[in-house]
């Protein structure tokens, strides 16, 4: 499992443990307020949240503005994803926070960092 914590910031490696790995839960939410999470599970994350960030996400993202990726795991079969995917969903609001918090603590757009020019 990779976290944004272990992967450091650095847009290469960011996009090396996508590649790596297959399946992830990521967690959205809409920009400047934080005041709604979505969490979800995809095998293309750049896609997916391309996707979100252009409007094309769930209806429930689209919604509400959920279009920051502030967080994610990646796993190596989808069954696994899905487990914590359902795990994460099922945690209060404070909870959530605090994952997002100790990995990401200024709450930065990751799939922005992921593709802005250094």
């Amino acid at each position: 499992m990779v976290i944004p914590s272990e992967v450091e910031g650095s847009r290469g490696a960011t996009k090396k443990a996508m590649k790596a790995q297959n399946y992830f839960v990521y967690i959205l939410t809409n920009p400047n307020r934080h005041t709604v999470l979505y969490i979800g599970v995809t095998n293309d994350l750049e896609s997916r949240a391309s996707d979100h960030s252009l409007g094309r996400g769930s209806v429930f993202a689209k919604q509400y503005n959920a279009n920051k990726l502030v967080y994610f795991e990646a796993f190596p079969d989808p069954k696994s994803a899905i487990a914590r995917e359902k795990q994460l969903k099922n945690w209060s609001r404070k909870k959530k926070e605090a994952l997002i918090g100790n990995a990401n603590p200024e709450w930065r757009d990751l799939f922005q960092e992921m593709y802005s020019v250094r």
